[in-house]
């Protein structure tokens, strides 16, 4: 099961469950289109791989299956990132 994680772990924008901005790797790190487009060049910071859209969790499973609250807020070294991906 998912988590659906409510916010981007580079810049902490709010991404509730229905968002359309949210992106996830294979480990579910969540991060918002901007910043996987513009930030981390589609290449996650954690584990490498790379991104896909969430699901959005269907409004009416929520309260059986409720959404993770739990903020993940590491912002990313760029430089040390790019390198990363670069090298």
């Amino acid at each position: 099961m998912l988590q659906i994680r409510p916010t981007c772990e580079n810049c902490n924008k709010s991404m509730p469950y229905h968002s359309s901005e949210a992106m996830i790797c294979t480990f579910e790190c969540t991060f918002c289109k901007d910043c996987v487009n513009h930030v981390l060049k589609h290449v996650c910071p954690n584990c490498g791989g790379g991104f896909e859209k969430r699901p959005i969790r269907p409004k009416n499973l929520l309260e059986k299956y409720p959404i993770s609250t739990k903020v993940v807020h590491n912002p990313i070294d760029v430089k040390a990132h790019l390198k990363r991906i670069n090298n």
